[in-house]
């Protein structure tokens, strides 16, 4: 494994870059390529949990893209692993949190009886954009009677104020893209 490369050197090599998507005049950077290199998730996922080392008990992954990093940090930090879920998903009763994006609105859902009081939640997603959608998980953990321990994010949109709304917790993200 090379540890000599950045992990915003690792990021620019493997991603690939969608023009257009999802919509007109937006550049897409698709982390599926690093998923797909075994060097690339290892180093991704070691960079996401490192900053929160001993603080957590549980991972949290956003659907969809955020369950990879999840599952993935969850088994390198011997950890189980949450699932936050869009609407209409889970088969149990949920806490459910409607919330705004970017592009339009959402709402996620998670187990009410997933997770005891004051167990600490780390978060996982891949983008942290305007906020909603993390914010929204932010939420749904707190709800439970859980802490969140601290959110973690491969890539943190320039200028969409998304840390802005996640006031009061610990934010990790490995690249700044600016748009």
């Amino acid at each position: 494994m090379n540890t000599t490369e950045s992990i915003t050197d690792l990021l620019d090599r493997l991603c690939a870059i969608v023009p257009d998507y999802p919509q007109p005049g937006i550049s897409f950077k698709d982390l599926t390529p690093v998923f797909a290199d075994p060097t690339g998730l290892r180093r991704m996922v070691d960079e996401l949990i490192a900053p929160f080392e001993g603080q957590f008990d549980i991972v949290a992954g956003l659907e969809a893209r955020g369950f990879v990093l999840a599952a993935a940090a969850a088994y390198a930090s011997g950890k189980g692993m949450l699932t936050i879920r869009k609407a209409g998903k889970l088969p149990r009763e949920v806490y459910r949190d409607e919330y705004t994006l970017e592009y339009g609105s959402g709402c996620l859902e998670m187990h009410r009886d997933e997770i005891a009081p004051g167990t600490r939640v780390l978060i996982l997603d891949d983008v942290l954009a305007t906020g909603g959608t993390v914010g929204s998980a932010v939420r749904l953990v707190e709800l439970t009677g859980a802490v969140v321990a601290g959110i973690g994010v491969v890539l943190e949109l320039d200028g969409l104020e998304g840390r802005a709304k996640l006031d009061g917790h610990e934010v990790v993200s490995l690249q700044l893209v600016h748009s």
